[in-house]
């Protein structure tokens, strides 16, 4: 990794990239830190801090801090992340928007556009609810005491400056993509889940290394907690990079005097086909009811407790581990959906029949598909198993050892997954300037 940004470096284009990429960071970070007009600091640590380890944590996690800091910056990347999820599954449902996914940089120019206006929609209406959900526990100071016209009035402000801050990330993630390097968003969401890392491993530390009653079971502690993270990281390595090939061969055939084809490849069937959308699926399912029941003062309920992760493999009180089941019920479930509706075994075995491909052994046509279908069910399950594995590795040992931190399973996935996908796309943009190179000379 480190020989390659090294070697990145000495390319003027690259470096240029990357210079650009670490600008736009700082703005974002500077607007994570700007609160939104209006707003008391005291109440909202007071309000945010109950939501630490709950039905909020994750999304404070990926906002980088801004939501519990409540900045202009609140709803972050969030509305758009959530704006493409759902334009890749309407997709599948809507004829249109397949066609415009198969028309080439046309069509995906026209479904960026569609899901810049979602993400806005979306924006409004998720600035819209914290708002007023906030705004009624005295984020706003007293809501009580204002005019009908001045509450609106805070509210719209609040609602705008949410809204307009979380176009303004977009655009800068997108801003990044075309001038910087890797992917914009994928690398906003990067740098606002590493910059909770260090708060973490502070409290980490604080509970216990530094609150071990002796000397050695600090040391202890302090192994046993590196241990824990460089397993997990290197788990989730393995598991980004773990793929089936399938082998395809490909039949000879005659243009005009000479005979071409039969070459052999590969279908690669990622193990962990869905990436991180399951999990992040089953959290929201599961969390939605604790965020709407929160705004009704409604959080510290006793049905809330089975949906938040922070009650769950908590050993003096296993009731509350059903949510943990539920949890590893949905993750399984929405990682077969997720690649059902992305990879279509009819599809691909249609496409090798007519370009005369066939699996050594198989039939083309229908006896491909099913034969793709069922290595992909075994493919799907060894890496829903393998997302369960790292999402609840985080949950038992905050359940168990009551430390709570915000950079859990998923925000690991999320890291290794963008860093393998910058460094890949940085080699790209190296080998593509020396066939420049090879070419020009």
């Amino acid at each position: 990794m480190f020989k390659t940004l090294k070697n990145a470096l000495k390319v003027k284009e690259i470096r240029n990239g990357i210079i650009y990429t670490f600008l736009m960071i700082v703005v974002v970070r500077i607007g994570c830190q700007i609160p939104i007009p209006g707003t008391d600091a005291d109440v909202i640590a007071q309000i945010t801090e109950q939501f630490s380890g709950g039905a909020f944590g994750f999304f404070d996690a990926m906002t980088g801090g801004s939501f519990s800091e409540m900045s202009i910056f609140a709803l972050n990347i969030t509305p758009y992340i959530t704006a493409s999820i759902i334009i890749q599954l309407l997709t599948i449902a809507i004829p249109k928007l397949e066609e415009m996914q198969k028309d080439g940089e046309d069509g995906r120019k026209k479904i960026q556009k569609i899901t810049r206006f979602v993400t806005v929609a979306l924006a409004i209406i998720e600035g819209t609810a914290m708002a007023i959900g906030f705004g009624n526990q005295g984020v706003f100071g007293a809501t009580s005491s204002m005019s009908t016209a001045e509450y609106a009035g805070v509210i719209t402000v609040a609602v705008i400056t949410m809204t307009a801050g979380s176009a303004l990330v977009m655009w800068i993630g997108e801003r990044i993509t075309e001038k910087g390097v890797g992917n914009g968003i994928s690398i906003v969401l990067l740098v606002n889940i590493i910059s909770r890392i260090p708060s973490d491993i502070i409290n980490l530390f604080d509970k216990f290394v530094k609150g071990a009653s002796s000397i050695g079971g600090s040391v202890l502690a302090a192994v046993v907690i590196i241990a824990i993270i460089v397993f997990v990281v290197a788990f989730v390595v393995i598991l980004q990079d773990g793929q089936r090939k399938i082998a395809v061969q490909y039949s000879k055939k005659m243009q005009g005097r000479k005979m071409v084809g039969g070459q052999t490849s590969h279908i690669p069937l990622k193990v962990n086909t869905a990436g991180v959308i399951p999990v992040i699926f089953a959290q929201s399912l599961l969390q939605f009811p604790v965020v709407i029941g929160s705004f009704f003062k409604q959080s510290n309920a006793e049905w809330t407790k089975y949906l938040s992760s922070q009650y769950w493999a908590n050993p003096d009180a296993l009731k509350y581990s059903i949510g943990l089941l539920a949890y590893i019920l949905l993750v399984l479930f929405f990682a077969y959906f997720y690649t059902s509706i992305t990879f279509n075994p009819v599809e691909v075995a249609n496409n090798m029949k007519k370009q005369g491909g066939f699996i050594p052994g198989i039939r083309p046509g229908k006896p491909t598909s099913t034969y793709l279908q069922t290595i992909l069910n075994y493919v799907i399950f060894i890496g829903a198993a393998g997302l369960i594995l790292v999402a609840i590795t985080p949950i038992i040992f905050s359940g168990v050892f009551s430390a709570s931190v915000s950079f859990g399973g998923t925000s690991l996935i999320i890291i290794v997954g963008v860093v393998i996908e910058t460094l890949k796309n940085i080699e790209s943009k190296m080998v593509v300037r020396n066939y420049k190179g090879f070419l020009t000379d």
